[in-house]
C-alpha cells in the first residue's frame, strides 16, 4: 500500500485480521508539503520534537510520518488519530497505551531519505527498516565491526558491484530483527546471522546463544522502491503481507 497524495485520507472501516501483516510505504516528499495539516493529528510532545529539527526538510518529514502513523492506527482501532497515546519500552520501541476500544495492534516505523515504510500487526511482534543505498562510506570496516563472521564471508563473495547493496540487505535485516525483539541495538550484532540473498523468504540463519530463537520469527526483504532496501522481521509464521 502506497501514500503519495498529501490530501490523503484513510478508507473507512479498514480491518486488520490477525492473520496478515499490513505495509504501507510512504513518499515522504510527495506528502511533506501538507506540514500544517500533519501538525494537528500530532501530540504536544511531537510537535516540540518536530520544532527541534534544524532542516526543515526533516521537520516535514518526521511531522508526516508520525501523522500518518497516528492516521492508519486510528483506522485500524477506532479511535480519533489525535487522541492515540503512545508509551515506550526501556530500548525506545513504542507502543500504545492499553485503553482504546480497538483490538491490540503492534507496528513499527522506519525511514531513509525521501521513503517511510509502516508496518502493523495484529498481536504479533515486528520490526521494519528501510535504507537509502549510498556508496560514501567504507561499508567493509562498518561489516567487520557490527556483521557476523558468516554474513562477512557472504558480503565478501559479492562482486564489487553488488557490495553495497549486499552491505544494505544485511544491515536492513540485522535491524529489523533487532527492532522487532525490542532490544536496539544493545543486542550484539554479531550474535545473530542474517542472509544475504535477495530470495530467502526467512532471512534469519541463526541466533546464538539461544539457537531455538530463529524458528519464532520470519524475516524478509520487502519491496521500498528503486535505490532503496527494506527488511520486514515478524514474530511467528503462517501470516500473509499485505502491501
Amino acid at each position: 500500500m502506497n501514500i503519495s497524495d498529501p490530501e490523503f485520507r484513510l478508507a473507512p472501516g479498514i480491518m486488520l485480521p490477525e492473520h496478515e501483516v499490513h505495509l504501507w510505504r510512504v513518499d515522504l516528499a510527495a506528502v511533506a508539503t501538507s506540514e500544517q495539516r500533519w501538525q494537528q493529528i500530532l501530540a504536544e510532545d511531537e510537535r516540540a520534537r518536530a520544532a527541534r529539527f534544524f532542516s526543515s526538510r526533516d521537520r516535514q518529514y518526521y511531522t508526516a510520518t508520525r501523522a500518518l502513523l497516528r492516521t492508519i492506527l486510528g483506522g485500524y482501532v477506532a479511535s480519533e488519530p489525535a487522541e492515540l497515546a503512545f508509551r515506550y519500552s526501556e530500548r525506545g520501541k513504542p507502543s500504545l497505551i492499553p485503553g482504546h476500544s480497538g483490538p491490540l495492534v503492534e507496528f513499527n516505523v522506519s525511514h531513509s531519505g525521501t521513503r517511510a515504510l509502516l508496518a502493523f500487526a495484529r498481536g504479533r511482534a515486528l520490526g521494519v527498516d528501510v535504507e537509502q543505498i549510498r556508496e560514501d562510506f567504507d561499508h567493509e570496516a562498518l561489516a567487520q565491526r557490527f556483521f557476523s563472521a558468516h554474513e562477512q564471508s557472504e558480503l565478501a563473495a559479492l562482486a564489487s558491484s553488488d557490495s553495497y547493496h549486499g552491505f544494505f540487505r544485511c544491515w536492513t535485516r540485522k535491524e529489523a530483527y533487532i527492532k522487532a525483539t525490542g532490544t536496539g541495538l544493545s543486542h550484539p550484532l554479531h550474535q545473530f546471522d542474517v542472509s544475504l540473498k535477495p530470495e530467502d523468504e526467512n532471512a534469519l540463519l541463526a541466533t546464538r546463544p539461544d539457537g531455538a530463537e530463529a524458528a519464532l520469527w520470519s524475516l524478509q526483504e520487502v519491496p521500498a522502491g528503486d535505490g532503496y532496501v527494506a527488511a520486514l522481521c515478524v514474530r511467528g509464521h503462517g501470516w500473509r503481507l499485505k502491501s
